[in-house]
């Protein structure tokens, strides 16, 4: 049985569908049983579970000899890196006893050691701990999420224009939510000692121009990248409905993704879903 932690999402919910492609079993934990009702009716078995209940969560983990892991979001209205860092001690504290063999994180480009710098040193904390208790632990840092940009859909259609935090031209790598979940459960397959750092990104790199273009050519209608000047990204977030040590959180985030963008990789992962065919298909899906 494989566990997929937070399933119900866009990245754990394509972990889940691979494996169960496969013909592998999979329970998905899930805050709210309607969410998963798709997975289930796909062949998923669905708990409902809080990470933060420990024991709960160990009683899932114990169902099973693997685990997809990913750190829930906190909500931006609160201290998101407090809410989240309470959620990987959780997730781990709840790995003690469970009697699985391996595990599989979700993580990020960038991640390092640090404070206040969002999902970078949250989740580079998140690896840490798991690299020092004895379950084998696989880590999958994944490029910029092309589902960041899904959330200002309904925005750029009734604006014409796509904010943006990173200049207009600046290429990144960037990943579809299929993608990262094709290669988590790629892992979860492999060999118990397969534990190597690797990391995944979409077939090519990609700037916010591009991603106007492709809104631009899935809406039929022009669309034009809005750049938003550093100066006023913190102001900006709080807009948004970030709370102010999240919005600063972010800025900074948002802040080492521009200016260290130049990285060189080894042991990279490259998936097929092209930005356009991701673009498409979200519009396609919102109709």
């Amino acid at each position: 049985m494989h566990i997929i932690v937070g399933g119900a999402g866009q990245v754990g919910s394509a972990t889940a569908r691979t494996l169960l492609k496969r013909g592998k079993p999979v329970t998905v934990v899930t805050r709210n049983a309607d969410h998963g009702a798709d997975l289930q009716k796909a062949g998923a078995r669905i708990v409902v579970a809080d990470v933060r209940d420990t024991d709960g969560l160990r009683q899932v983990f114990r169902t099973g000899r693997r685990a997809f892991l990913l750190n829930p979001p906190a909500a931006p209205s609160t201290d998101t890196d407090k809410e989240e860092r309470a959620n990987l001690a959780a997730i781990v504290t709840a790995l003690d006893g469970s009697g699985l063999e391996k595990v599989v994180l979700a993580s990020t480009y960038g991640a390092r050691p640090g404070e206040r710098c969002g999902d970078l040193t949250v989740l580079h904390e998140f690896e840490e701990a798991l690299k020092a208790q004895p379950i084998a632990t696989a880590i999958n840092r994944g490029a910029y999420y092309m589902s960041n940009w899904g959330g200002m859909l309904d925005a750029v259609q009734a604006s014409g224009k796509l904010p943006s935090f990173l200049p207009a031209d600046l290429s990144i790598p960037m990943v579809a939510p299929q993608d990262l979940g094709e290669a988590a459960a790629a892992r979860l397959l492999e060999p118990v000692d397969e534990t190597d750092l690797r990391y995944v990104e979409g077939p090519e790199h990609y700037t916010p121009r591009n991603v106007a273009s492709a809104f631009s050519e899935a809406l039929d209608k022009t669309i034009d990248v809005e750049v938003i000047p550093r100066e006023r990204w913190v102001e900006t977030f709080e807009q948004f409905g970030f709370s102010k040590p999240a919005a600063q959180s972010y800025a900074r985030m948002t802040g080492t993704v521009v200016d260290e963008t130049t990285t060189k990789l080894d042991n990279v992962k490259r998936g097929r879903t092209t930005l356009q065919s991701y673009v498409d298909d979200l519009v396609k899906n919102a109709r």
